[in-house]
């Protein structure tokens, strides 16, 4: 009998930690202080997490970066055999990995998936995306393909019935054509490993609704964030299920509203790495449908400062009182990143997950 998995815990508002597989996290700038994303970080930052009670560490799927004078994201570890790794220097957070389904075939994604739920006794999870980059298409000699989500159905499938079949089977599908499929072991968790997606439009939250436990939206004001939560919540209705609906956030806590302002400023916008964010920005914008329209024009200190995702900036207080709001919405928890995660997790350990609990949003 293993422990439920760290996403179905007490706490009513989940934290997660998330892209400090890649340099930069999601910050595009050249300040000395960036994150470097060297091993040592990792299990550093890791072990920082895990100790504060936080639920999730979640890495993004990168093959290539964005250029610019830091090459952002360039730098970044594959994502089963860094949740691997992991597993074994922490004892309570949840290990996702980030998987690409057309550049993964489905039975090497259920050997290591499984794998990684063993050695973590039960806290892997998965993270589906179907990808958007064609750069990093092009480097497996393939392209972005329409129906990337057709494929997701089949490939989740595979998995699902490799875990659960006691004899070899055949698969004919329109993506995969498979003989006398096995899989030994299966993961612990059962039917399979936590899954989600964190697809902005329709083909993507039509398969979450489906085939996921989570999904991960972004919204440009907070109170913009509910219709997002509806429309899940809607399509998993359709199909007799409940989607857990996330966020994004990138963080800047100091003492001082001015202080994190002040620093904001600076590293997202005197010193961004001004070409890696137009060339992500561009991409973004052309392939991958993310985010809404807007915040393509209102918003580029947000690409340089977290890639998009909503800024959580200022005091502990501050910063408490939007996640309140964000709750409020009817989101269940968030993923965070800083500009140095080491640096930054012990104050926002010590001074805001306090006053999360005083608020009602966490009981641990």
């Amino acid at each position: 009998m293993i422990r439920p998995h760290p996403l179905k815990g007490p706490n009513r508002f989940k934290l997660g930690v998330f892209s400090m597989n890649a340099d930069g996290g999601l910050a595009m700038t050249t300040v000395s202080e960036r994150w470097a994303a060297r091993w040592e970080d990792n299990l550093q930052a890791a072990r920082i997490a895990d100790a504060a009670g936080l639920e999730f560490l979640l890495p993004i799927a990168r093959w290539r970066g964005f250029g610019g004078v830091t090459r952002a994201r360039e730098w970044s570890f594959e994502t089963f055999t860094w949740a691997a790794g992991l597993a074994t220097a922490t004892k309570d957070i949840a290990l996702f990995m980030t998987v690409h389904v057309p550049l993964v075939h489905p039975l090497q994604a259920a050997k290591a998936l499984a794998t990684v739920d063993h050695i973590s006794g039960g806290r892997a999870g998965l993270n589906i995306v179907c990808g958007w980059n064609p750069d990093e298409f092009a480097m497996f000699g393939q392209t972005v393909g329409s129906r990337a989500y057709d494929q997701a159905e089949e490939w989740i499938t595979v998995i699902e019935r490799a875990y659960a079949a006691q004899e070899p089977f055949d698969f004919a599908g329109e993506f995969y054509d498979l003989k006398g499929v096995v899989s030994r072991p299966a993961s612990l968790q059962a039917p399979r490993p936590v899954t989600m997606n964190a697809a902005f439009g329709a083909p993507g939250r039509a398969f979450a609704a489906r085939h996921c436990d989570y999904l991960f939206s972004t919204f440009s004001e907070i109170e913009e964030g509910r219709g997002h939560l509806l429309d899940i919540s809607g399509r998993a209705a359709e199909a007799g299920r409940e989607v857990g609906v996330y966020t994004v956030c990138h963080v800047v806590c100091r003492e001082t509203q001015k202080e994190a302002e002040d620093y904001y400023r600076r590293y997202a916008l005197e010193e961004a790495d001004h070409g890696a964010v137009d060339e992500h920005m561009r991409k973004k914008k052309d392939f991958a449908h993310s985010h809404d329209e807007k915040a393509f024009v209102q918003y580029r200190q947000r690409f340089a400062g977290g890639a998009g995702t909503y800024p959580l900036v200022g005091t502990p207080e501050r910063i408490v009182d939007d996640l309140i709001r964000v709750a409020e919405q009817g989101y269940a928890g968030a993923a965070l990143s800083f500009v140095n995660y080491s640096a930054e997790l012990p104050f926002f350990r010590d001074r805001v997950l306090p006053l999360m609990r005083q608020a009602g949003l966490r009981l641990t």
